[in-house]
């Protein structure tokens, strides 16, 4: 729901404020002549690529088939272009840490070592850890509600917001596996794939929030709250991806639901009499960090863990504390209700 999600929202904030060429590294007039002539040589000092004019011996690469990068490696789609960005990054940072320069930002980025092809080893890992702790949080929810709690007499769960949780937890499990994809090669299509699969789940999160905080169970009423949020979410996923990636428009939507969510989220926990409200307030204060980590961005350690990382793993306690919420919620409803049929 809005909490698990809103971290999400914010992390992401470091690839939507900045423009893909506007970083300091992409000026550097040496970082620059490095990539025109890798990609007249095929090479950057003493690493050459296959995928360039030449390979490492000299021989090019529209020669015989055995020359050409293994079909099991192609997947991470690094062409010759890539590869000397890539690379020519590297080798200007090094410069610059002899001279005692700090690390700086390339194509919106900091300068992270790739692992396997892997562009951001430590997000992906992270990333996928998130996607299991949704997984153990959504399957520990269904077994919660269909086979530890008392069930209706038509067999339907007495928790009013099963249904909307289940479908949370569907589009979180893939809002994570997209993350992993996205920061395991950042294309155009996995670009858009993570982001609208995070708008989707940040906008559906709003819904619950308010229909769960305001205890909204008729189902017109649920209607009524839910199909303006819906289309407003659907009309800027098709903008985004089918007329213009608009990263200030996103980030001003993403603003204003995430907004809307915490504040919604912290007004009820304060409120409200609800024995696991500590855990609502726990998760809220986790999501202030997190945005706190992106607000005061840092350059990496080792060249493997920056800031965004740093926010994937504060999500995987996260996600526990909302999932352990949610099920003492289901739990504190059912039993309100029981009381009230006897």
């Amino acid at each position: 729901m809005a909490q698990c999600r809103l971290i999400m929202f914010f992390a992401s904030l470091s690839f939507i404020a900045v423009a893909i060429d506007a970083s300091a590294g992409d000026a550097d007039p040496i970082y620059k002549a490095c990539i025109q002539e890798c990609e007249k040589t095929g090479c950057v000092t003493d690493k050459c690529f296959q995928h360039c004019k030449f390979s490492s011996d000299g021989i090019p690469v529209d020669g015989p088939w055995y020359f050409q990068e293994p079909l099991y490696q192609r997947w991470k789609q690094w062409d010759c272009h890539n590869d000397c960005q890539y690379h020519c990054m590297l080798a200007r940072e090094e410069e610059r840490e002899k001279l005692g320069d700090k690390p700086v930002k390339y194509h919106g980025k900091w300068p992270l070592r790739r692992v396997y092809g892997i562009q951001e080893p430590v997000s992906v890992a992270l990333s996928a850890l998130n996607l299991a702790m949704q997984f153990h949080g959504w399957v520990s929810f269904f077994i919660l509600v269909n086979y530890n709690l008392p069930l209706r007499p038509n067999k339907r769960t007495y928790y009013e917001f099963t249904g909307l949780l289940h479908l949370y937890g569907l589009l979180a499990m893939n809002s994570w596996f997209w993350s992993t994809v996205f920061h395991s090669r950042d294309v155009e299509l996995t670009e858009k794939l993570d982001y609208s699969s995070a708008v989707a789940l940040l906008g559906f999160s709003l819904i619950v929030t308010i229909l769960r905080a305001f205890s909204v169970r008729d189902e017109t009423s649920r209607v009524m709250v839910a199909a303006p949020l819906i289309a407003f979410v659907t009309i800027h996923i098709l903008y985004l991806n089918f007329y213009q990636f608009d990263y200030g428009l996103n980030k001003k939507v993403c603003v204003g639901m995430g907004v809307a969510q915490l504040l919604t989220w912290a007004s009820w926990a304060y409120v409200t009499r609800h024995l696991s409200r500590w855990k609502l307030w726990a998760v809220v204060i986790g999501d202030g960090l997190a945005m706190l980590l992106e607000i005061y961005d840092f350059s990496p350690y080792w060249k493997l863990i920056d800031a965004h990382s740093l926010w994937h793993a504060i999500a995987i306690p996260i996600t526990f504390l909302w999932w352990s919420f949610i099920r003492d919620d289901a739990e504190f409803r059912t039993s309100t209700l029981l009381k009230k049929t006897k």
